[in-house]
């Protein structure tokens, strides 16, 4: 991100909103860069989305507890709410945006009534973004999730985006969802330029554990080593069960280590059972 854009102290609107365009500008280079692997970017900021939202209602669980809320999860049991809000930011950014696919993410939202709600408003990304914000949050005052998540797939949609990158949530403040119109979209504005720095750092982190990774693939003869390198390479964190092309689940927890040793991948938990890896 060019320095300009995030040491600038700007105060009136038209200068935020400059600064905001050219934080898009720049974030539509690094969502299109063949470096970055996008799943994973997108893996990892719903992760920080849930967080923020998680916190901004009060409740106390922050990134570890939030992937233990998810990882482990079999088909009939109950995520909790915290386990909902990550799960809702994860299928959000899971698949191209479209009206099923937020509905898959925001099940109690009609396929659509949240067509509709994606084309409310005129104007450019923000304004849409601001225009939907409200309009969800009118009808459903304490649905600042659903809220933020419309928000954020109107604001990829407008700027050509296959999928959802949270951005908004990440800099919004509680405060700030309770203000309208030019207020609102001063508070977008300046959340942007923020979110697109710290996006702009965390795809570049990223893109260099990618590479280290690819790079020590040759030294991964395990059979299916291929397929669960990619699983790592579009995952948040994986428990070693997940990595179905190794051979066992003991073949999948040497793999994992073996990944440690070389640097390419980091144990999350810190726990000597139940762990979780990720790059």
């Amino acid at each position: 991100m060019p320095a300009w854009v995030t040491s600038t102290s700007a105060e009136t609107p038209e200068d935020v909103a400059f600064l905001s365009g050219a934080a898009l500008s720049h974030l539509h280079m690094v969502v299109t860069h063949a470096d970055v692997p996008q799943s994973l970017l997108r893996e990892r900021l719903a992760l920080r989305a849930a967080e923020a939202c998680v916190a901004r209602s009060g409740r106390i669980e922050r990134a570890g507890e939030l992937r233990d809320a998810v990882a482990f999860l079999q088909p009939s049991d109950n995520p909790g709410p915290a386990g909902e809000v990550i799960l809702s930011w994860q299928r959000a950014v899971e698949r191209p945006v479209s009206a099923q696919a937020l509905h898959r993410a925001l099940p109690t939202l009609a396929p659509k009534q949240i067509a509709e709600w994606l084309d409310a408003g005129q104007g450019g990304p923000v304004a849409r973004s601001v225009s939907v914000l409200e309009t969800v949050l009118a009808e459903f005052p304490r649905e600042e999730g659903a809220a933020l998540i419309l928000a954020e797939a109107a604001l990829a949609q407008v700027l050509g985006w296959s999928h959802v990158l949270p951005l908004l949530v990440l800099g919004l403040k509680r405060a700030d969802l309770r203000k309208a119109e030019a207020d609102l979209r001063l508070a977008c504005h300046r959340a942007i330029v923020m979110a697109a720095a710290e996006v702009g750092r965390l795809a570049a982190d990223l893109a260099r554990r990618a590479a280290h990774l690819k790079a020590v693939g040759p030294k991964l003869r395990a059979k299916g080593s291929d397929d669960a390198v990619a699983v790592f390479l579009s995952r948040d964190a994986i428990a070693p069960v997940a990595l179905t092309s190794l051979r066992s689940d003991r073949a999948a927890r040497r793999f994992c280590d073996r990944l440690v040793e070389l640097g390419a991948a980091r144990e999350l938990t810190g726990r000597d059972t139940f762990r979780l890896y990720g790059i």
